[in-house]
């Protein structure tokens, strides 16, 4: 007789993928509302709260609405935020930074360290003409240098003020390393720095730039923030930018929007994998996540998860992201 010929069973993927509880399981990529940030933004001036478009249970918060959209959100499972503050008066030099120092203050009594707070450091919202800096005479550029001194300043404030962190925005040259030392000088240390180090020059902002009153607007030259933000079309200055940043005392680093830069937050997670990653899902994608739900054409919260998978995927520790107060939720069932 001859040798029979032994059937092989067909490969099979789909058995791991079989019923809810095996694909648990075997996730290779695992989420949790813990790993998530919640963006605030309180604004001087105004007498009650006002919606942000596209930006669904998002505020423009005063001072007394801000403490209790915290401690709602902390009930729901969040206790790691961002804030932005949105002074009343703009100018284009020697900024008050009081508004944002106070509110930071009034976290702090209120919560203490039930939470940690992180507090942008940028000068968008108090210039006049919206740029992320003091810029020139001729209203053409940024004035580097002054700005940086004036960023160190601010951080200074906000450090002593209370914040657990701060987050330098502007991506002006060594904003970092004057922060640092800033920092230091005045025996603030254990005060962390989280870098928006990967910061591209994107069209993903406009939401944002209504809630922190900050699109570039007034007669001036400059016109928009090409000069000073990555170029999409250049990412190595991302790797650059955040070796430099590093180097000069940055704790943790950003890429930010985060979607249509899921390559190079990759890339940059391989090249400094000793720094945790943060990611920021801007604006103009939260918002394109709810337009499309709004229309019933996506799973909202479904689609919100599978981005947030997709920047643990690509290497990012933690998640900035309007939706923080709600993952706790959306996270706790099945979506389809």
């Amino acid at each position: 007789m001859g040798q029979q010929t032994r059937k092989v069973a067909p490969l099979s993927l789909r058995r791991l993928r079989d019923n809810r509880w095996v694909r648990e399981l075997v996730q290779e990529h695992r989420i949790s509302h813990q790993q998530m940030i919640q963006p605030l933004f309180v604004v001087e001036g105004i007498s009650a709260r006002e919606n942000i478009p596209g930006l669904t249970g998002v505020y423009r918060d005063t001072p007394k609405s801000l403490l209790l959209q915290i401690e709602a959100d902390m009930k729901n499972g969040v206790h790691k935020f961002l804030l932005f503050g949105v002074p009343q008066s703009k100018s284009l030099t020697q900024f008050d930074h009081s508004f944002t120092s106070n509110q930071i203050r009034a976290i702090k009594k209120a919560f203490g360290k039930d939470l940690f707070l992180s507090v942008d450091v940028c000068l968008c919202s108090s210039t006049s003409h919206g740029q992320c800096g003091i810029i020139s005479q001729e209203g053409d550029h940024v004035e580097n240098s002054a700005t940086v001194d004036e960023l160190a300043r601010a951080a200074l404030s906000y450090a002593q003020a209370g914040a657990d962190c701060v987050a330098p925005s502007d991506m002006m040259d060594g904003r970092v390393g004057a922060i640092r030392n800033a920092l230091h000088e005045a025996g603030l240390d254990r005060t962390l720095i989280l870098s928006y180090s990967a910061k591209f020059h994107s069209k993903y902002y406009g939401p944002f730039r209504v809630a922190a009153d900050s699109a570039p607007k007034g007669d001036v030259a400059l016109k928009d923030r090409a000069t000073y933000q990555i170029d999409p079309a250049r990412p190595g200055d991302a790797l650059i930018s955040s070796l430099r940043d590093a180097e000069e005392g940055a704790d943790m680093l950003m890429v930010k929007p985060g979607l249509p830069y899921l390559d190079i937050l990759s890339k940059l997670k391989s090249a400094i994998p000793t720094k945790p990653w943060i990611v920021y899902e801007v604006s103009g994608e939260y918002a394109s996540i709810e337009f499309l739900a709004e229309k019933g054409l996506v799973n909202g919260p479904a689609a919100h998860i599978e981005a947030w998978t997709a920047f643990a995927r690509a290497g990012a520790s933690s998640i900035i992201t309007y939706g923080a107060r709600n993952a706790k939720k959306w996270l706790s069932g099945e979506s389809d």
